[in-house]
This record gives structure tokens, sequence and C-alpha cells, in this order.
């Protein structure tokens, strides 16, 4: 039994996808300790993890409730400042946790257990959840502000892309990591996002080739287990009302902003407008439900003309989307996974973060649509019956989710690839090729 040490920093999107990666590793007989924000302790607790928090659960809130967090121009710095200062701790954390049978893993913003894999030759696992920081000249990540045309020749791409990580990335985060590092005897870096901070041991990406094809300037080495469709948060009673506005008519549209800070009475008038103008019926997942969206407490169905919409806080989407028409989301990457697991088209609204990289990848996959702010009823309205009538994405979305179905589960193949790295040394201090083996041994676990 190994001591694996999961650090997973960010919202529900990047903590999710961890907890079923690490339930498929406790159930293999690992000993499992999670460190993530205080919100998701009693999640992480409900699956039997130790749970280590990294930060105050009043800094988190904060932070989410932050606008410039969900403001393209702002998002990167205004999220940065709130990981810089856990830096040390969650390192002394985790050097005071880890011993000769640990193992970490550790996604994006885990620079903490880079840098214990650095100073105590820790054998980390870095995850990429979604394939935007993958920072490649050969295919640029979308985003809103710093896109870089992909018919461009590959050296000025490549040159644009090293003024983005030297003027931007670095600029962002490179005092406080370098200052650091100076703390612990470590000469500062560069490259921070591109390339410091995937482990030299092993990268796992939890998304598909299909979705995001590896590129010959991504980091190695790196596997792809495909999504891991974690969607089983446990103990949600019965939903009666839900179970009923299911059954009472065709079947209706999901609407969804995650997580992401946005107006939500405006946004929830937009919806409203958009099912009236399609005469459709939706259910709209909000945090704003005040009480209505919890599993058996009373509905808040507000009837709009031709149709009706549902509110609720939450829902699981992967027993809710089969039974509907398209979903209208954010651009989470694990959103996204689970519609194509259930075969129902997209129309993706990023609003921040990674979201413009996913939904222009949803979009280029044929499985849905792009709409980019403002979003409204008539922008909504449009899009949903450019998708609805559209048959060959309906074919595509089927073809997808055949695809899905009979694919290895991604948590499995996660699990089956850190545990590679049980009773390892450091990828430093192996005989050449032996960590690049020990991939394409994991690799071929995928069925690839």
């Amino acid at each position: 039994m190994a001591k694996l040490i999961i650090t997973a920093i960010g919202s529900a999107g990047d903590v999710h996808p961890l907890i079923g990666i690490g339930a498929a590793l406790a159930a293999r007989g690992h000993r499992i300790i999670f460190c993530t924000h205080v919100p998701f302790a009693e999640l992480v607790e409900q699956r039997g993890f130790e749970f280590v928090p990294i930060g105050t659960h009043e800094a988190y809130a904060t932070a989410m409730a932050d606008p410039a967090l969900w403001n393209p121009r702002t998002s990167f710095r205004t999220l940065w400042n709130v990981i810089a200062p856990t830096l040390r701790t969650h390192f002394d954390t985790l050097a005071s946790l880890a011993d000769a049978d640990t193992v970490l893993v550790g996604t994006l913003w885990a620079f903490s257990a880079r840098l214990m894999q650095e100073v105590h030759g820790v054998p980390l696992v870095s995850v990429q959840v979604s394939p935007s920081t993958l920072l490649s000249a050969h295919a640029p990540p979308t985003h809103k502000r710093l896109t870089i045309p992909r018919r461009l020749p590959l050296a000025l791409k490549a040159g644009l892309l090293s003024l983005v990580e030297h003027h931007v990335l670095d600029k962002v985060c490179g005092p406080a990591l370098n200052a650091l590092r100076g703390e612990l005897g470590l000469e500062p870096v560069r490259r921070i996002m591109g390339d410091w901070l995937h482990s030299t041991d092993g990268i796992l990406c939890l998304f598909p080739d299909w979705f995001a094809p590896p590129q010959p300037d991504w980091p190695k080495p790196h596997l792809l287990s495909g999504f891991p469709l974690f969607n089983d948060l446990g103990g949600l009673p019965p939903d009666p009302e839900l179970e009923a506005f299911l059954a009472a008519g065709e079947r209706p549209l999901v609407f969804t902003a995650g997580s992401t800070l946005i107006d939500q009475a405006t946004y929830t008038h937009a919806v409203q407008e958009a099912l009236r103008l399609s005469g459709l019926r939706g259910i709209l997942l909000t945090p704003d439900a005040a009480g209505l969206g919890t599993p058996g407490g009373a509905s808040d169905a507000t009837p709009v003309v031709h149709g009706a919409l549902l509110k609720r806080r939450y829902v699981p989407m992967g027993t809710l989307l089969p039974r509907c028409r398209a979903l209208v989301h954010h651009g989470g990457i694990g959103t996204a996974a689970l519609a194509y697991a259930a075969g129902v088209a997209q129309i993706v609204t990023p609003f921040a973060h990674d979201q413009f990289d996913n939904a222009q990848r949803v979009a280029d996959s044929g499985c849905g649509m792009r709409v980019d702010a403002p979003v409204n009823g008539w922008t909504l309205a449009r899009a949903i019956d450019k998708v609805l009538s559209n048959p060959s994405m309906a074919l595509q979305c089927g073809r997808i989710q055949e695809r899905l179905g009979v694919a290895a589960d991604g948590c499995e193949v996660a699990a089956a690839y850190i545990e590679r790295f049980v009773q390892r040394p450091a990828a430093s201090a192996c005989a050449p090729g032996q960590v690049e083996r020990a991939w394409s041994e994991a690799y071929q676990v995928q069925g690839a």
C-alpha cells in the first residue's frame, strides 16, 4: 500500500475528477490524503480520504466571489494572487506528510508538489484536467484575448507563444515562485506554465486524443487517460418534482453557467426568453436556487410561454443529461465530457479560464457550437435552433457517445498510470528510458 497525496486546486471541475481517480486508487488498496479547499472537505471525507485543507474557507469564498476572477482580462492574475500565499504553507505540509512510500499527484496549480519533487525527489504525477495549459505552438490554445492564429507559420507561432510566456505568464507567477525557490535553495525558473510546472516523472491528461490530439511540443512523458466520467457525489435524496417535470412533456434542455460568477438574474432572464422564443422546456442549474435546488425541497417551476423552466441548485449530470435534448453550459471540461457521454448536443458560452479552449474543441468535434458573450435570450434561442435542427450534429453526438461507451474507464486508466510510480525512483534517478517505458506500458492499459 502506498501513500498517495493528491493536491487539487481550483473549482469543482478541478476537484471532482481527482475525487473519482482517488476512489479508484483507494479501491486498489492505497491510502489517499486529499489536499484541497475547505468547501470540498465533506465530499473528500465522504469517500473515506484523509482531508488536508489548502487555505481557508473565507479566502476561497472571497476569491470565487471576486468578479475579477471571471473577467478574461484579470482572471489569471487574480487566481495567482489567491494561490501564491499558500505555496510555502502547502510545501511544508507536504514535506511533513511525505515518506519513502509517497507518490504525489497534483493538478495544474499544485506548484508546491512540483517543488517537493525538485527538493526531496518525491515522485510526482502532474495532472492536466483540460488541454488549454499544454502550451503548444503547433496547436495554440484558444483564449478570449491571447489566441494565436493557427494558420500562421510554426516559427511565428512559437515566437508569439514565447512572448506570451515571458511577458504575461512569467511576469505574473515568477516573482513569488522564484522568491520561494530562493528560500529552498533552488535557482530561478522561466517558462513556468509552459515547461516548469509539468512533472519530470509523468503527466496525466484527463481527456481523449480525439478531443485534443497530442502535439510534438507537449511535455513528456504523458498519458491521455480519456475522460474521468465521475459524477457520483452520493447522498442525494429522491426529487419527485424533478421526476414529474421530466415526465410531463418533451425532453427539456439543461442550462448551467457552472461556478462562474455572473449576474444570475440576467442569465435566468436570458434562459426564460430563449425558451419562450423556441417554445421548449428547460432545467436551469443555478446557485441562486435559494434552497429550491435541494432535491426533495420545494419546486420552482416557472411557467413561460409555450413551456416551463424548472430551477435546481444541483442535479447529477450523469443521470440527467440522457433524459434531455441538449446542454447549454459554460465550458467546463467535466460538464462537456458528461454531455458527450450522454450523446447530447452542446451550446457552450465561455466566460473565462480554459472555457474558451474547451468551447472551441466542442465545436471542432462536431458536437456543439461556441457562443461568446453577450449571452441573451435571442442569441441562445438562435443557437438552440441551429443545434437541434442539425442532423449531422446529432449523428456525430451519437458516434462520440458510442466511442465513449466502449472506451476504458478514465478513472481506472488514470489510477493504473499513477500506480506505476509507486515504489519507483523519481525520473532524475531512473535509467534512461525507464519512465518512458512505464508510460508506454500504462498507455497500453487504455487499449490504445
